[in-house]
């Protein structure tokens, strides 16, 4: 099926919404690595790295948050389907004096994806950047939240071809 045949997979015949019916799909592997920028103050960042911040380490709460929020993901979107995770690995790393990227790593065997849930973990972990540094730094802004990567299942590989450090 091609992008122009597709149609919206969330609603039925009469646009009401729904869950997706995956009971007949296979159990697959599956896999999906998603992204997200923190851009900051230089000094923000030094405070980061000092670990001087009284709410406690950034990056490893960061990090953690990440974590907990793929697996709440269900929780949060509506009409997502609850999945037992196999993995999930968040890394925050920074690319630059002004930006923090986020990449989140997020696994299962199950009949439907895990974008949704590695999106999520990104997202959950920059919101816990910002929350943790906002007092000395309001003006923070995140940004590019964004799949870099999917695989498994009947839609295939999806590969953005640009590394995180490229971004």
């Amino acid at each position: 099926m091609n992008r122009e045949d597709a149609k919206f997979t969330h609603f039925d015949d009469d646009g009401r919404p729904r869950m997706v019916d995956v009971s007949e799909k296979l159990d697959t592997e599956r896999v999906a690595v998603a992204s997200a920028h923190v851009r900051m103050q230089p000094e923000t960042r030094q405070r980061i790295l000092d670990k001087a911040f009284a709410k406690g380490d950034v990056l490893a709460t960061a990090e953690l948050s990440g974590i907990m929020g793929a697996k709440r993901t269900s929780d949060l979107i509506p009409l997502c389907h609850p999945i037992m995770l196999t993995n999930v690995k968040v890394r925050c790393e920074f690319l630059s004096e002004t930006v923090l990227g986020i990449e989140a790593t997020v696994g299962t065997t199950y009949k439907t994806g895990v974008e949704m849930e590695a999106l999520t973990a990104c997202s959950v972990a920059a919101l816990t950047v910002y929350d943790m540094c906002k007092a000395v730094d309001r003006s923070m802004v995140i940004e590019s939240v964004r799949l870099e990567y999917k695989a498994g299942g009947k839609s295939g590989v999806f590969h953005r071809n640009e590394s995180m450090a490229d971004k």
